[in-house]
């Protein structure tokens, strides 16, 4: 057996799954840590700590102001994409003082998902400029909470100046079946980038 690594296993062997770094970013209380923990398929790590008086003036908690808790450095998650492919999920912080953690945690991913929050989608601005400068694929998810949706995938397109060839999903952070969809999304993206693969949908990043 040949595995696709291009090393011949044992007679019998079961080859070991690929495994994919995946980042899921955005600003602060977009739903990052929400997705991983609906995603994943192990309790996932997280490294919260409660938001106390000294962010006051600090965090920008305009139209979160029920938010009581805050990522400090990272959240981690696995899920299996069928057999052979095993996603490792990589929540970022969101509040601008620990923006320092994402160059490190951005070595070795292939891709990432960038939350926006319809309730202030400005504040994912500077996840969608880290990521085209440093070219690393990524598709938008527009996290509507509490099943809203008031803008359109064009509406965030174009707020955001995005190329068409950049995937953008309404979804709920908080259903794994939509974060799952999600990340299939950038799988497709990354394997249609990986092969050449063209004719895309814009809205799906799938063939179409």
């Amino acid at each position: 057996m040949v595995s696709k690594t291009g090393r011949t296993a044992p007679a019998g062997a079961i080859a070991a799954p690929d495994t994919v770094k995946i980042l899921i970013a955005g600003g602060f209380g977009v739903g990052k840590t929400t997705m991983v923990g609906s995603v994943s398929e192990i309790a996932p790590l997280r490294t919260e700590e409660t938001l106390t008086a000294a962010g006051l003036g600090v965090d920008d908690l305009d139209g979160i102001e029920g938010k009581r808790a805050t990522t400090v450095a990272l959240d981690f998650g696995r899920i299996s994409i069928g057999s052979d492919l095993v996603l490792y999920l990589f929540g970022t912080p969101g509040q601008q003082r620990f923006w320092f953690m994402w160059n490190d945690l951005a070595i070795g991913a292939l891709g990432a998902v960038v939350l926006v929050d319809v309730r202030r989608p400005q504040t994912s601005f500077a996840a969608i400029d880290f990521f085209e400068r440093r070219r690393i694929p990524f598709v938008v998810g527009v996290n509507g909470f509490y099943g809203r949706h008031p803008y359109t995938p064009d509406d965030i397109r174009d707020a955001f100046a995005l190329p068409a060839d950049t995937p953008v999903l309404l979804c709920d952070a908080r259903e794994r079946q939509s974060s799952r969809d999600v990340l299939i999304a950038l799988i497709d993206r990354l394997i249609a980038a990986a092969t050449g693969a063209e004719g895309e949908d814009p809205a799906t990043g799938r063939p179409g």
